[in-house]
């Protein structure tokens, strides 16, 4: 029975159904066939996966997002990461790769990163010279920090999950964030050396950096709010992202005015959109993962993982591939609350931190929105940039072997995500 439970949920993802949906029709079919668990079972454990305090920060970073967004903040990076680094060969991909890392620290999504940075810059760097396969490949490969370094939605999801402490969590990403952005940078810059991309640009004047330094000074400090009211303990991860929110939207409508009381009720219908497209998704797995756990699946898994060998090298090693595929298939949301109850168990048991091990989950399902077949930062770099998905795939191979090796250092060096953690007590 359990494998027509498996076998309906991969046929209906094969199919193209949404995730949310794959999970409660298998979850469904299992239970009809199963003959004596009743069917009423499934919105109760719906309502109980979304029944928690803490996933409250989950529509206000996305509220925040949004509105910081709108409010024109992405060209406001844009400038100071010009200013940055426009100058060093292949300039306009260096802007893109360090806009990313800037705009991490306050959309926190991949998705909402691509859109809003690749609508400009892709444009802005085939007109440079660059090829568009490569502006996508660097767009859509940049995006995943956004995840990464805080805030981060699936940072909340695996620390509600996994029971560890966000701000923990939060700090752990901030030195794997930038050894992507860094990794990335170094390819673009050998890439661009090859194919003689961009136009060579002066290094900007101190008026022009200082000018670009004031114009991001108060996007940026939102950041600043979130991460410093969580370790001062000032207000719980909840509470920092509504005062994200609120933040965003005095800066929206009250410093920078480009935001109009007209803006916000289509601003918050998005918000609304996208938070509840995350919730039936949580809501939906909160079944699945229910019914393997009575099946005792997260255990064989366990088992079958640890048969092979109890070393924590090539159990991270295992872990990593296992992460890898379901990254390849499954939203990353989604696979976190299904695959972090089954792993973490196996991790904790070989000694490895839980805030280290999130940090790994993380990064490894973040890599999986731009591996093919499903990653989900492709499509959206396609839909913006009208490029080839084959030519995009291709062009950003270089890119992705650079964050799989950066990976693998996070996960065979602790210190690498655990530094900044200890350094604030945790």
């Amino acid at each position: 029975m359990i494998w027509v439970f498996l076998g309906s949920f991969l046929l209906t993802m094969l199919l193209g159904v949404p995730v949310a949906f794959c999970l409660a029709l298998s979850s469904m079919i299992f239970l009809i066939i199963s003959g004596d668990i009743p069917l009423h079972l499934i919105p109760q454990r719906m309502f109980t996966g979304m029944d928690s305090f803490p996933l409250m920060a989950v529509p206000f970073f996305i509220l925040a997002g949004d509105l910081m967004n709108s409010a024109g903040i992405t060209e406001r990076i844009v400038r100071f990461s010009t200013a940055l680094v426009g100058h060093i060969r292949g300039g306009l991909a260096h802007v893109n790769i360090v806009a990313s890392m800037f705009f991490a620290g306050i959309s926190g999504s991949a998705v909402a990163d691509t859109a809003a940075l690749g609508s400009i810059l892709i444009p802005a760097m085939e007109k440079d010279g660059y090829s568009k396969s490569f502006a996508a490949a660097v767009t859509a490969s940049s995006s995943i920090i956004g995840p990464i370094i805080p805030p981060s939605i699936p940072v909340v999801i695996y620390a509600l999950v996994g029971s560890v402490s966000v701000g923990a969590l939060f700090l752990s990403g901030v030195i794997p964030g930038i050894l992507i952005g860094l990794g990335l940078m170094a390819v673009a810059y050998v890439i661009s050396r090859k194919y003689d991309y961009g136009t060579k640009r002066p290094v900007a004047s101190v008026r022009e950096f200082l000018a670009a330094c004031w114009g991001a000074l108060i996007p940026l400090i939102m950041p600043l709010i979130i991460l410093g009211g969580i370790l001062s303990g000032i207000f719980t991860p909840t509470e920092a992202a509504s005062v994200a929110a609120g933040y965003a939207v005095i800066v929206g409508l009250l410093v920078l005015r480009t935001l109009k009381l007209s803006d916000l009720p289509s601003i918050f219908y998005r918000a609304m959109l996208t938070t509840s497209t995350i919730f039936l998704v949580m809501a939906c797995a909160n079944v699945f993962t229910w019914i393997l756990g009575t099946e005792m699946i997260p255990q064989k898994i366990a088992s079958a993982i640890t048969s092979i060998s109890q070393n924590p090298y090539v159990l991270l090693l295992l872990i990593n591939l296992v992460l890898f595929i379901v990254g390849c298939f499954l939203e990353g949301i989604a696979a976190i609350i299904i695959m972090v109850p089954i792993l973490l168990p196996i991790a904790q048991h070989a000694g490895i931190d839980p805030v280290h091990f999130g940090i790994i989950v993380v990064m490894n399902l973040m890599i999986g929105l731009i591996t093919p077949p499903l990653g989900l930062c492709l499509f959206v770099c396609c839909s913006v940039s009208n490029v080839d998905f084959v030519d995009l795939v291709k062009a950003i191979f270089p890119f992705l072997l650079i964050e799989i090796v950066t990976l693998f250092v996070v996960t065979y060096v602790p210190g690498v995500a655990l530094f900044v953690p200890r350094m604030f007590g945790y």
